[in-house]
């Protein structure tokens, strides 16, 4: 993305700003940025992400084990695990893949599992004991096709109609969210 200011170098600053309910956005180049008044408290501290990685990488329960020629390698772009853990980042989006044997361990040191469990979205919390609406549409629909498979057609004429509303409210939301 080009500077908003110059219109010639890239942008590396991005500012979203929200005044009486107006978003503003701006994606400037550094010195524009700086022309502006707009610089990081953290400009001239280094983050040393790779220092990070790399020790919790050879800190790694196999890491002992794994000889420089065994070095894991990207199929797509070439990056080979060392040279990620040296420079903190990855070259493509293949990396995850084809590093997610040596990363696992990582992550469970970092976050104390290497599976996300996220709490669900605030929509669907109206009440915490309720499903969520695309789970209890799914479950609705299975209990419908068993019900019209058994001809129990009076069970199965309320769980359309249960379906139909559970339906209606993930549309709501849907729309109010976008």
């Amino acid at each position: 993305m080009v500077c908003q200011d110059c219109k010639k170098r890239e942008a590396q600053v991005h500012l979203t700003q929200i005044i009486n309910n107006e978003k503003l956005s701006l994606s400037l180049c550094k010195e524009c940025a700086a022309a502006r008044g707009f610089h990081s408290p953290l400009d001239n501290v280094p983050f040393p992400l790779a220092e990070i990685l790399s020790g919790l990488a050879n800190s790694a329960p196999d890491a002992a084990s794994v000889e420089p020629k065994d070095d894991l390698t990207c199929q797509a772009c070439g990056l080979t695990f060392t040279e990620f853990t040296r420079q903190g980042r990855f070259s493509c989006g293949e990396c995850y893949s084809a590093f997610r044997s040596r990363l696992e361990p990582i992550m469970r040191k970092i976050h104390g599992a290497s599976l996300h469990r996220g709490r669900n979205p605030e929509y669907s919390r109206v009440d915490d004991n309720a499903p969520l609406p695309i789970k209890e549409e799914e479950r609705l629909e299975t209990e419908l096709a068993k019900a019209i498979a058994a001809e129990d057609f009076e069970r199965a004429a309320e769980l359309r109609d249960k379906l139909k509303t559970v339906r209606e409210k993930v549309g709501v939301e849907e729309i109010s969210k976008g």
